[in-house]
């Protein structure tokens, strides 16, 4: 199983709106995240915007296919695109660049 963390930054203007926004995702996205193998995945703000997403995935490359195929996917980062600093015009399931692992005790 692959451990996948992740850094982005929201708009220090939309914090308030991104947490309720993810307190009532979507029921087709939880799913297509589900049936596309992101496992235990969790998203952490902090006030200054700073968001640290992890997940667990058997396959990263393979979790993010199956999500870029998934119409509900395209819809949830064309309104959650607006959200983040420095995307540089890519979306934001686009711009997630997995931390390198340098530590972990199981």
């Amino acid at each position: 199983m692959q451990r996948v963390c992740f850094l982005l930054k929201v708009r220090q203007d939309r914090l308030a709106e991104y947490r309720e926004r993810h307190a009532a995702v979507w029921p087709e996205m939880l799913e297509a995240l589900s049936a596309t193998g992101w496992h235990n995945y969790s998203l952490f703000l902090r006030d200054d915007g700073l968001l640290v997403g992890y997940l667990e995935t058997e396959d990263f490359a393979a979790a993010r296919a199956g999500m870029e195929a998934a119409d509900v996917n395209a819809r949830w980062q064309a309104e959650m695109a607006p959200f983040f600093e420095s995307l540089d015009g890519a979306r934001p399931d686009e711009a997630m660049k997995p931390l390198t692992e340098v530590f972990h005790l199981a």
